[in-house]
């Protein structure tokens, strides 16, 4: 499959293998939605993400593991985009591929041009 331009891959729906075009899943989503480019560093924030699998899941926080070794954010370089539609609401939503960037990388990527241009895109 080739990759869109944009760096992000529409998904193809399970049973049906429609395509998702990405221009009508922007639209659906809405203007204030804006996704990082492939290959741009991100903050991931682990508690946020448990606390919306909770949220949709309709279960409690405390019902959601916890890991309390990790910290509270981790800088993560982005590798893939997927778009998807629920089938069932029509909510729209992007997966994401993360890598953390470990301690040593991140000072490497900062003191860099392409870090700094990452960097004020965070």
């Amino acid at each position: 499959m080739k990759i869109p331009s944009g760096g992000f891959v529409a998904n193809y729906a399970e049973g049906d293998k429609k395509m998702i075009n990405s221009e009508l899943w922007h639209a659906c989503a809405g203007p204030l939605v804006a996704l990082p480019p492939v290959g741009s560093l991100v903050i991931y924030f682990p508690q946020g993400h448990s606390e919306q699998v909770a949220a949709s899941m309709q279960k409690e926080t405390d019902g959601i593991p916890s890991y309390p070794n990790l910290p509270p954010k981790l800088i993560c370089m982005l590798h893939n985009v997927t778009l998807h539609a629920d089938a069932e609401t029509d909510e729209v939503y992007a997966q994401m591929t993360l890598q953390p960037v470990n301690k040593y990388d991140q000072e490497a990527l900062l003191v860099s041009d392409i870090g700094l241009k990452h960097n004020s895109q965070l």
